[in-house]
């Protein structure tokens, strides 16, 4: 349904008939790790997460999983080849 509360005229999962469903009934503000990501929306109360309704929940345990501004850095490792068995295959 579309939110009547704070984010008016977004579709959130938690609102209903009755209200905001949410713990507290309403969405909690974008904390400081939150900046420069895309999903942060400014609305007349302040700035908000459109994709979450506490953000704080989110960067409690590391990066938050819908934080379009962190990049997760992977390491190739690079796996010891056998020569013989490559020469084996180059011979093919």
């Amino acid at each position: 349904m579309v939110c009547a509360t704070i984010k008016e005229g977004i579709e959130c999962a938690f609102m209903t008939k009755k209200g905001c469903s949410y713990n507290g009934g309403i969405c909690h503000k974008v904390v400081d790790q939150c900046n420069g990501c895309n999903r942060g929306a400014e609305f007349s109360s302040g700035w908000y997460c459109t994709a979450c309704p506490d953000p704080s929940l989110k960067w409690r345990n590391g990066a938050c999983n819908f934080a379009s501004h962190v990049s997760t850095a992977t390491t190739a490792t690079k796996t010891k080849i056998n020569p013989l068995k490559a020469s084996k295959r180059g011979n093919r």
